[in-house]
């Protein structure tokens, strides 16, 4: 079995490795000061489905080194907050995340909300000296300038940034981008990768949790919209928000950040010269978004990127059956790089006297080292991750262009002198 197709990101992390001390700071100038052994005050903002995934795995760092703690929760729907709080004993309950971002108990906030809502809420935490943990994808499809202003105000604040793409805790992407770096593969010309799946994101996938839910002082139908367009309350747009496209983007927005963002890193991608893009809702048609898109990204470097991928099945060219995440193919003038098993595969091009080659992979992809690495950035006050705003920017940029290509019908192109989008 593939070793990057085991799942232990969002279902099963659980008892994957023992845990070593997780420690947490901050900048004095922005925070209160944590001292060394004190514990890191853990915030979420999103009690859904995956705000619950992730403080199961900070729930296991704190009850095997004692160095972060859950201190508030925030959500729009009281019920779900209630339940999560109690569930993972926190003391502070929210239902405007404003006032969980002023909670001096508060040092690193997790957004696990719906995606429209990433960028606004990742700009009022580091504008509140919070480190900030944030679900992919980091912006909507239709918010380009916010992505950008996200990456600026990162930047600014000196705050620390992860994205949630935990497929970068892989050291198979590092270990391969250094090999591109150091110019094994050639020019690069042609990188391929994707995702292929299952699922409508319908009851199975996001259950209505009460049919009978209504707006009021327990459902705050305001603060879900957003930006979004006003509509009057939905029970399945608030409940199944990956259905709409007012708050999601389907397989480009929700899997593809899983497989870009390693690709752009190997290949050093910034942002995009021009997407084209393909698909459609070709299985099911209840949903607004496409269960079936493909993208191909041309780069300054002189490179494509192509991304493909389906929710209406699951056969990922592997073999391996459910399993989705498609081993991205890293190709040169000179020769290819893949991941097979636990190795990472050089092949040669046919005029080349190079030899075809494995290198042992370090360690495997690891959602509670992902968070563990953000833990301990937060510390350190270093903004180095492995998923910083800056990448995220520019794989949420070829995203964008790529959707807006579908949507719309037309080549997107990337005006790099005035940083906008051409279409």
């Amino acid at each position: 079995m593939d070793r990057r197709n085991n799942d232990i990101t969002r279902r099963s992390f659980l008892g994957q490795s023992a845990m070593t001390g997780v420690a947490a700071g901050v900048m004095a100038a922005s925070r209160r000061a944590v001292a060394a052994n004190d514990r890191l005050g853990v915030g979420l903002i999103g009690a859904g489905g995956r705000g619950n995934q992730l403080l199961r795995a900070v729930k296991h760092i704190q009850d095997n080194d004692n160095s972060v703690e859950i201190r508030a929760i925030c959500d729009v729907y009281r019920p779900r907050l209630e339940r999560l709080a109690e569930q993972y004993n926190a003391t502070k309950q929210y239902m405007d995340y404003r006032e969980l971002l002023a909670d001096p108990a508060v040092d690193v906030v997790i957004i696990a909300t719906p995606d429209h809502q990433h960028g606004y809420q990742t700009i009022d935490a580091v504008r509140a000296g919070k480190d900030v943990y944030c679900e992919k994808p980091v912006t909507h499809w239709r918010q380009f300038e916010l992505t950008k202003k996200v990456a600026q105000e990162v930047a600014a604040s000196g705050r620390v940034f992860q994205c949630g793409t935990q497929g970068m805790s892989d050291a198979a992407w590092i270990q391969m981008g250094q090999l591109v770096r150091e110019g094994l593969i050639g020019q690069p010309i042609h990188a391929e990768c994707g995702y292929f799946r299952v699922g409508d994101f319908g009851e199975a996938g996001m259950p209505i949790d009460d049919p009978n839910a209504q707006p009021g002082p327990d459902l705050d139908w305001e603060a879900f919209l957003g930006d979004s367009p006003q509509r009057e309350f939905d029970v399945s747009r608030f409940f199944r928000w990956r259905m709409y496209e007012d708050y999601a983007g389907g397989p480009c927005t929700d899997l593809f950040p899983h497989s870009l963002t390693p690709v752009m890193h190997i290949l050093d991608a910034k942002l995009p010269d021009v997407a084209v893009a393909t698909g459609g809702m070709f299985r099911y048609t209840e949903r607004e978004v496409p269960d079936s898109f493909n993208m191909l990204v041309d780069f300054p470097g002189q490179f494509t990127i192509a991304v493909l991928g389906t929710q209406g099945n699951d056969d990922n060219g592997t073999g391996e059956r459910g399993t989705g995440y498609r081993i991205p193919i890293i190709r040169g003038w000179e020769g290819s790089l893949t991941v097979r098993d636990d190795d990472i595969v050089f092949t040669p091009a046919h005029d080349t006297d190079k030899e075809a080659h494995k290198i042992p992979i370090e360690k495997g992809e690891n959602v509670l080292h992902f968070l563990q690495e953000f833990f301990e950035c937060s510390r350190n006050n270093d903004p180095n991750t492995s998923s910083p705003a800056e990448l995220a920017y520019h794989v949420q940029t070829a995203l964008i262009m790529s959707y807006l290509s579908l949507r719309e019908g037309k080549v997107v192109r990337f005006d790099h002198e005035n940083e906008t989008l051409i279409m």
